[in-house]
């Protein structure tokens, strides 16, 4: 563990409303702990807040982010974006400990810890700042999203929007006969290939997005695949969507994403039920294992993406 995750673990255990521990499947996330007195008396201070007041109004969502931290103290706030900033970690888990199982507290409480961190970006395909989906045994859409049986290969958000995606937010609200389906994230660091392909000459050559009739958006949107962002060597990445326009940026592309897949960076991350996950949308890349087949299985997520507060 890291001399600053140290010290802020320091600093947090003198103040008992959370505590932070290295993540049992990742050696860079961190798992925050929340008092459960103080997320008991977050829930009961926003039972009066409807759903959608948030979608309607958005400085609701700052009010519910104010009622965290008024639990959980400014410390906790400053900590969370810290480590979703700091390179070394760059991702953090925080759950409700069983203290509700309502889908509702589960949207109240991802807004909350989103928004300390700053602004949700609009998400098209459910028209508010979220999305809510849910993963079964049969689907018929035109991406791998909600495609159990399939590898939902590593890739970042946001890329074909011009709107920036600072930060990622997945938040499980149920499953059922869920076996496999672990979530896949790898750090740019930790990726053993990574830089041949920084230095191949279409390394950061932009390439061009658009996204399939689902996801509401029209736009094209061009991106460099390796660009420096405001914390080091960044990616825009995502197989489904990029448009190659010849044969060798197909072959490169495919290779990187291969490369991705089979690195020992690449690591699987169970997430329990009531739990988000908020990474770094920078540096990380992130997927999902393949479902094992259940004609009964039932899985629910919650997607927010946002900007960091100026």
């Amino acid at each position: 563990m890291d001399a600053l995750l140290a010290e802020t673990i320091s600093v947090a255990d003198s103040q008992p409303l959370f505590r932070l521990s290295a993540h049992p499947d990742h050696h860079r996330i961190v798992h925050v702990t929340g008092d459960r007195d103080a997320l008991a008396g977050f829930l009961q201070d926003v039972r009066g807040i409807d759903v959608q007041n948030l979608e309607y109004v958005p400085l609701m969502r700052y009010h519910l982010a104010d009622k965290l931290v008024a639990r959980l103290g400014e410390h906790f706030a400053r900590t969370l974006v810290e480590l979703v900033k700091d390179r070394r970690h760059g991702g953090v888990t925080i759950g409700l400990q069983g203290l509700s199982q309502d889908p509702t507290d589960f949207v109240k409480f991802g807004t909350a810890v989103g928004h300390i961190l700053g602004p949700g970006n609009h998400d098209a395909m459910s028209g508010t700042y979220y999305a809510r989906f849910v993963v079964q045994h049969t689907d018929s859409s035109d991406s791998y999203l909600r495609q159990a049986y399939r590898l939902f290969t590593l890739h970042t958000d946001g890329t074909f929007v011009s709107e920036a995606t600072d930060w990622l937010l997945m938040m499980k609200f149920g499953e059922r006969n869920a076996a496999g389906g672990e979530s896949r994230f790898l750090h740019l660091d930790d990726w053993e290939e990574r830089d041949q392909f920084v230095n191949h000459r279409l390394g950061n050559q932009p390439f061009m997005y658009k996204a399939p009739g689902s996801k509401n958006v029209n736009e094209k949107v061009e991106r460099p695949l390796f660009f420096q962002g405001k914390y080091g060597l960044s990616i825009s990445f995502i197989d489904q969507f990029v448009q190659p326009s010849n044969r060798e940026e197909a072959a490169f592309l495919h290779a990187l994403s291969a490369s991705m897949e089979a690195s020992t960076g690449t690591k699987e991350v169970v997430l329990p039920v009531g739990d988000l996950v908020v990474l770094n949308n920078d540096f990380y890349l992130h997927g999902r294992a393949p479902f094992r087949q259940h004609e009964s299985l039932f899985r629910e997520l919650m997607r927010q993406r946002g900007m960091f507060a100026a």
